[in-house]
């Protein structure tokens, strides 16, 4: 899969708390990750570029190529980088607190392996559709999905800002991981919450639509996105399934 990205401290925050890469395995198979750090002063840029970096690096030297052996290593090292966060915090007084979210794809040749926790989210394009592939882990989409409060409540309620499951909080982590099948074209789009709080899912189909290439689209994405004043840092990862000519 061809991917870019780009991050941005956005139009509100004087710092960058998130954080983004990709790694290749022994196999060739590739893990984009992006996080985003939440707790006080550089706290929140610590854990996430922590969760990415040891996730990162430690895919590197595997040699993993099926699913199932994907979907072990992902419960496995979001446990050992949990316990990590939250060693490192207890130890560091200026560190106390830090956490972060943590959205991540492995591709392999035909299909995604998706796991998340916490808002930053990971979608598919498929022609002219978008799907989101993650569900938040914030207070209001909790109740949401109890029915406890509305879609259009749920937009603008004050438990969309807590955050529920994300590494370094709790000794226990729970992420949701899937999978899925993709196809010659597909887009993959996985980005921090700075991004949704401003920009619509049709409006992200159309940027992607109307760029040239995908490292366009991201510019375009981000652009946007500040252009609306999101209030947030806002990452962009964008990926294509190879075989599409001009994405």
């Amino acid at each position: 899969m061809k991917l870019a990205f780009a991050t941005d401290r956005g139009t509100e925050r004087t710092e960058n708390q998130d954080y983004v890469d990709v790694f290749v395995n022994q196999e060739g198979l590739q893990l984009a990750i992006v996080a985003d750090g939440v707790g006080g002063q550089n706290a929140g840029d610590v854990a996430a570029t922590m969760a990415v970096s040891h996730i990162g690096n430690d895919w590197v030297n595997t040699d993993i190529v099926t699913i199932d052996d994907v979907k072990s290593w992902l419960f496995e090292q979001t446990a050992q980088e949990n316990r990590t966060i939250l060693q490192t915090a207890n130890r560091y007084r200026t560190l106390r607190g830090m956490a972060t979210t943590l959205v991540l794809a492995v591709i392999l040749p035909n299909s995604l392996v998706i796991a998340n926790l916490g808002d930053s989210r990971a979608y598919l394009l498929r022609r002219d559709s978008i799907l989101q592939l993650t569900q938040d882990h914030n207070l209001a989409s909790e109740l949401l999905r109890r029915g406890a409060i509305t879609t259009e409540e749920a937009k603008n309620h004050p438990g969309r800002h807590m955050i529920t499951r994300q590494l370094g909080a709790n000794r226990e982590v729970k992420p949701d991981v899937r999978n899925m099948s993709i196809e010659e074209g597909d887009l993959l789009l996985l980005t921090t919450d700075g991004l949704g709080k401003s920009v619509s899912d049709h409006e992200i189909v159309q940027i992607i639509q109307e760029s040239d290439n995908i490292s366009v689209a991201v510019a375009k994405l981000i652009a946007v996105a500040n252009n609306h004043g999101t209030p947030d840092n806002l990452t962009v990862l964008l990926g294509v399934q190879e075989g599409n000519g001009n994405k």
